[in-house]
């Protein structure tokens, strides 16, 4: 018995050796074949422009609806649309339609490549090859328009060019608004208007 207890001492003995030697020569295997840390090498970033991650924070497909209190529909959609880093209150829309259903009946259809809505004021300026159309027979084109997102008031301060029942116009100015009476809405061309004039063919 006394030599069985002394050969299991010296294994136990044994073992509090090994084991040891056996981990460090294991973790010196694994330095040995890491990487080779330079530290005089910055750590490795991802390269993001937080600006323009700014910039482009938006939503896409937005549509923006309300009914004016003479009861005309009004909706606004975009492509998308993000705020304007300089302005918070401004919003900066791609691709953009508007269209209004007015309590007369007749429907406006306006489209443009970019648009500036101005949350505190309710209007929408609208640029780059801005056309309107009417159920009434309008094809009106023109480089800005105004539009309120709160009533029936669709201004062009420049010139438009426009076919309709009437022919060919063009015109310094163009609006759309309800009458001051209370009235349906009507089409004003004012500022130099040049009309070419196409009669209807008439049967005879």
């Amino acid at each position: 018995m006394a030599r069985a207890d002394n050969t299991h001492s010296r294994v136990v003995a044994g073992m509090k050796v090994l084991l040891p030697l056996a981990a460090l020569g294991l973790l010196s295997t694994v330095f040995l074949i890491s990487n080779t840390v330079d530290p005089s090498q910055s750590v490795p970033t991802a390269n993001i422009d937080l600006e323009k991650r700014a910039r482009e924070l938006g939503a896409t497909d937005p549509s923006f609806a309300g009914v004016t209190r003479q009861g005309d529909e009004i909706r606004f959609e975009a492509d998308i649309v993000r705020p304007d880093a300089d302005a918070p209150e401004r919003l900066i829309a791609d691709r953009i339609a508007a269209q209004f259903r007015l309590d007369g009946g007749t429907e406006v259809d306006i489209t443009a490549r970019t648009a500036e809505v101005d949350q505190d004021a309710l209007t929408a300026e609208l640029h780059g090859e801005v056309r309107m159309t009417t159920s009434t027979g309008y094809v009106i084109d023109t480089a800005r328009l105004i539009s309120r997102l709160d009533a029936l008031h669709v201004l062009s301060p420049g010139k438009v060019t426009a076919t309709g029942p009437l022919g060919d116009l063009t015109a310094g100015r163009m609006l759309l608004h309800n009458a001051a009476d209370g009235g349906a809405a009507e089409l004003r061309f004012s500022a130099g208007v040049k009309l070419v004039y196409q009669p209807r063919n008439v049967e005879e």
